[in-house]
């Protein structure tokens, strides 16, 4: 196997769930009846998969991570916003476990941050560290609520199941960012665009009916 092919495969099916158009998020169907260790462990570990909503959340902000910093600032800060982003999640799985909800507020949230990390992504925006990190974390919280208060079966197994599954999804970002940061070339930089622009209408698909809940 070619290792140079690695991060270009990676990077191609990244962009290819970003911009796909299975936006619903998942149901607790594919939770439930969650007993032992293992069968927790595996419902954590698929559950931010089931959703492309999540999903989407998790590696655009792997890539926005990249995509924003210059090539050759690129060092451990590159992780902040991910690592943020996966310590609130865990934080909003908690509290949804325990039966804290947000009911009206969790999905706009969540659709609303697909829309701006869309966008974040596609304009290779650069913020303010601090700014950055409260926003990927503050998004994080409601898609943290949304998945705790679906996980079920032993709490501890479910939620390192849902960590090792998030991370895996923003090191994939993360290498899509990679692939695409050199602008010079033309087709990196539209396929990125691409995927954040998906990223974006789907969230717009979402905060529609989202916020019409609402009110």
């Amino acid at each position: 196997m070619n290792l140079r092919l690695v991060p270009k495969t990676a990077a191609c099916s990244a962009m290819g769930l970003l911009t796909c158009g299975a936006w619903a998020h998942g149901g607790a169907d594919t939770v439930t009846h969650t007993h032992t260790m293992v069968d927790s462990l595996t419902a954590g570990l698929t559950h931010p998969l089931t959703g492309v909503d999540h999903l989407a959340a998790m590696v655009a902000v792997g890539m926005w991570s990249v995509l924003s910093s210059k090539p050759e600032a690129l060092n451990a800060k590159v992780s902040r916003h991910p690592v943020a982003f996966a310590l609130t999640l865990m934080l909003g799985a908690v509290l949804g476990m325990t039966g804290v909800s947000a009911d009206g507020v969790v999905e706009p949230m969540i659709a609303a941050s697909l829309l701006v990390l869309g966008l974040l992504v596609a304009g290779r925006q650069q913020l303010p560290s601090l700014l950055g990190t409260f926003l990927v974390a503050g998004f994080a919280l409601f898609h943290g609520l949304a998945h705790g208060t679906e996980l079920t079966g032993h709490a501890l197994a479910s939620l390192s199941g849902m960590l090792i599954s998030t991370i895996g999804l923003h090191l994939v970002g993360m290498v899509a960012g990679h692939w695409a940061q050199d602008q010079s070339q033309t087709a990196k930089r539209w396929l990125s665009r691409l995927a954040g622009w998906g990223v974006a209408a789907g969230g717009t698909a979402l905060l529609a009916p989202s916020m019409a809940q609402v009110f």
